[in-house]
């Protein structure tokens, strides 16, 4: 009888290191997306305009993302995830909605209402990983180094308006717990 509870108690302790594991699979992501920091044409962006990118990266494999964007000059135009530090542009890697038609199959179009605000979620995979940040080490199809330059907060996502078909808010994208030590004194540091 001692060898089946020890087997039953080594069995339980297996399967809790397993679901430790498999929470550690994903990372949580956030950005606040304003226009003081866009870079793209002459820099920063005065805009009433915010927004908010939150995501999960499932396994590596996937990325479950939602863009909420409010009160923008114009309407949206498109809006991506870029290969880029703070404050440097960089290539566009993945499509986060557009209303050009210009992304992969199964990019949402941006919504857009009379105050020029919306969501746009979707689930994107390695197929959805395009060639606009190639130069930079990040071909089209390569999600392993997309996240990796998530983890490495070289990513930003960026929404696109007729007004500013540069970028009009854009922002930082961070694992959550993330050290913010980038943004300006004061700035609002509380985490949702």
């Amino acid at each position: 009888m001692k060898k089946f509870w020890f087997a039953v108690l080594a069995l339980l302790c297996v399967s809790a290191v397993i679901v430790v594991a498999a929470e550690t699979e994903k990372s949580h992501l956030r950005a606040r997306l304003t226009g003081i920091e866009e870079a793209n044409g002459p820099s920063t962006v005065i805009t009433n305009g915010t927004g908010t990118f939150q995501a999960t990266i499932n396994d590596d494999s996937t990325i479950t993302y939602t863009l909420t964007y409010s009160n923008l000059s114009t309407p949206v135009t498109q809006a991506h995830i870029h290969i880029g530090a703070t404050k440097l542009n960089g290539g566009v890697s993945i499509f986060l909605c557009t209303n050009l038609g210009n992304g992969p199959a199964g990019t949402p179009a941006c919504p857009n209402d009379a105050t020029n605000s919306g969501s746009a979620t979707n689930t994107v995979s390695a197929a959805d990983v395009v060639a606009g940040a190639a130069a930079q080490g990040v071909p089209a199809g390569d999600m392993a180094d997309v996240v990796r330059a998530i983890a490495s907060h070289v990513t930003y996502a960026n929404v696109h308006t007729t007004a500013h078909p540069g970028g009009e808010i854009r922002g930082q994208i961070r694992q959550r717990g993330d050290d913010e030590s980038d943004e300006l004194p004061g700035a609002d540091r509380h985490h949702h």
